[in-house]
């Protein structure tokens, strides 16, 4: 894998760089992906926003972090959630029952991951309350990403500090990749990283290969496969 591999569009919509497919599905371990426009449809924040008439106040700053143009991730995500407060906490499950749907091809491609023998990780700079329910809905054996304080029945406009910290980054999910794979007793190399935003680079740029999915460019230019068309179960195409 190495720089000798120009950009190539080895299938409609697929583009494939610094490797030659196919590899072996089999020779990777663990696979994590990003949740909020990776593995769903949606970014949950935008859709909570809405409930309060916010929806293009927090879109706006969504679509400049992930298109990196805001850098401090953490930042964003608290001038995000401030604007939440006061939301019913009803309206996270209305969300979920009426606007979340998995993307194309992400069942398939976590079932294959899976049979295969890989773990599988979410990672995500979204919220627990989807977060876990996809994970139990796919299967997923382990998730983390960022927990919103509640207060009765509405959230307060803050995030929750964790036991392994308070926002899910780009460094910190490029440190939980590092650190189930270190738990697995495998290297970097044997792991798929999978996202769509800036904030997914820094765990991309460890994993052994590197998947954008329908992704901002700058995450498409650096990525190992773009997948700028179809499912997510493109994936497989490059994999044996």
């Amino acid at each position: 894998m190495n720089d000798r591999y120009p950009a190539t569009e080895f299938a409609p919509g697929l583009v494939v760089q610094r490797f030659a497919p196919p590899l072996r599905l089999s020779d990777f371990r663990l696979i994590a992906f990003d949740m909020d426009s990776t593995l769903i449809n949606i970014e949950c924040i935008d859709e909570i926003a809405d409930a309060v008439g916010k929806k293009a106040e927090v879109a706006a700053i969504t679509e400049a972090t992930m298109r990196g143009e805001i850098a401090d991730f953490k930042e964003s995500l608290r001038r995000r959630v401030a604007l939440l407060k006061g939301v019913p906490v009803a309206a996270l499950q209305q969300v979920y029952d009426e606007r979340l749907r998995l993307n194309p091809g992400a069942e398939q491609l976590v079932h294959a991951c899976k049979a295969q023998g890989l773990k599988v990780l979410l990672v995500s700079g979204g919220f627990t309350f989807f977060a876990n329910r996809v994970r139990d809905r796919l299967g997923i054996d382990f998730a983390r990403s960022n927990l919103l304080d509640e207060a009765g029945a509405h959230l307060t406009g803050r995030v929750v500090q964790q036991s392994w910290g308070d926002i899910c980054d780009g460094a910190e999910k490029r440190r939980t990749l590092l650190e189930v794979a270190s738990l697995m007793g495998i290297s970097p190399g044997e792991c798929i990283a999978v996202g769509d935003g800036a904030n997914d680079l820094p765990m991309m740029g460890e994993a052994g290969l590197s998947v954008a999915y329908h992704a901002k460019p700058k995450v498409r230019e650096q990525a190992m496969v773009a997948i700028n068309e179809g499912g997510l179960n493109r994936l497989l195409d490059v994999l044996l």
